[in-house]
């Protein structure tokens, strides 16, 4: 949907600073984007219980809304209310949703099927290769990765999303139009150009460490899990993960060396239940039962000429369920090899995967 007279009294209540984001949260459970243009700001401070001299201060702001509005457009950001039904429907499930979403590039209806990558931003190189090849291959089976275009292990994950061709969003602990790092500027636009990037917080604001933890919220709350690549004992990965617990997300870590201090955070996750993770397939095999099917192309079993090898996996497979081992027996090739063709596969909408790692081949 497009920039409307609703957006506009919706930016206002933010404006006015007379709405704290539980109540606005409140209000928009209640009200629809019609309704907002219909009441304007005065009426909804008065149907929100605001107070006396809410309405006015809301009703002053809508100038200033408008203006603002006109300049996001301009910039090419759009406004995403939690009254709306392009809000993201797991964002929308979460204790705090954030009423409203500044949105550079575009959110889907796909994006349900989503998982967040994170952890620290001084990471090491096996890290950063751990990060990317996970979110390269997640992407490629047609999941759409969100982290927190942060350094280190957020930087890896959006890129190997766009290098798969897929879809990443970037969540800000900024204004949109203060991409942070600076260094991540042109990333920020790559992201954009296919996925989006997205923030609660209104333009000019800066990075402010107190914004980050709340940032965190929205990552987890956009994924059906997320996953720990590399964490130190006080890391904001693992405030990333406390907060998919609460959401009754999937929290996934990949497991480190015992000793290093990256190491520490994930391990402790594994400790408390999280599930170990050495490769995409892990996470697919987890989280396929509440994922669904891929969107799009993906799912309709277009695919292009096949490897050798995976040639041999389809021909082998049928609608009985056959375990990876068991494939891996019948031709002789590394069980690891297999679940990594498997992956490839399912992207192509040729195989599925059903819990325990079992696959079948698809039907058409």
């Amino acid at each position: 949907m497009g920039w409307v007279r609703g957006h506009e009294v919706l930016l206002a209540l933010a404006l006015s600073g007379k709405a704290s984001s539980s109540k606005m949260v409140k209000v928009l459970r209640l009200l629809s984007l019609g309704d907002l243009a219909a009441l304007g700001g005065a009426g909804v401070a008065e149907r929100a219980g605001l107070g006396e001299d809410a309405g006015a201060a809301v009703a002053a702001a809508e100038a200033a809304a408008l203006t603002l509005g006109r300049q996001l457009q301009a910039d090419g950001v759009s406004l995403l209310g939690l009254c709306e039904d392009g809000y993201p429907e797991l964002l929308r499930e979460i204790p705090s949703p954030p009423p409203l979403l500044f949105v550079r590039g575009c959110l889907k209806p796909g994006d349900r099927r989503a998982i967040a990558v994170v952890g620290s931003r001084k990471a090491t190189l096996g890290g950063v290769r751990m990060a990317k090849a996970l979110a390269r291959d997640l992407a490629g089976a047609g999941f759409t990765i969100v982290s927190g275009l942060a350094r280190g292990i957020d930087t890896a994950a959006h890129q190997g999303a766009l290098e798969a061709g897929g879809r990443t969003i970037a969540v800000m602990g900024s204004g949109i139009d203060e991409v942070y790092p600076a260094e991540n500027r042109e990333l920020a636009a790559r992201i954009a150009a296919g996925g989006a990037v997205v923030t609660e917080f209104g333009p000019a604001s800066g990075p402010h460490k107190w914004n980050f933890p709340r940032r965190n919220r929205i990552i987890s709350g956009l994924a059906l899990g997320t996953v720990v690549v590399e964490a130190g004992e006080r890391s904001g990965a693992l405030i990333t993960a406390g907060f998919a617990l609460e959401q009754n997300r999937t929290v996934f870590a990949v497991p480190g060396s015992p000793g290093y201090a990256r190491s520490r955070g994930t391990n402790g996750l594994i400790k408390q239940g999280a599930c170990l993770v050495e490769s995409a397939a892990d996470v697919v095999e987890e989280i396929a039962p509440q994922a669904g099917p891929p969107a799009g192309p993906r799912s309709l079993g277009l695919a292009p000429d096949l490897a050798p090898d995976e040639a041999r996996v389809v021909a082998l497979l049928s609608d009985a369920p056959a375990h990876v081992d068991e494939v891996s027996r019948e031709l002789n090739l590394a069980p690891h090899a297999v679940l990594g063709l498997l992956v490839c596969l399912e992207t192509r909408g040729l195989v599925r995967a059903l819990p325990g790692k079992f696959y079948v081949r698809e039907a058409g």
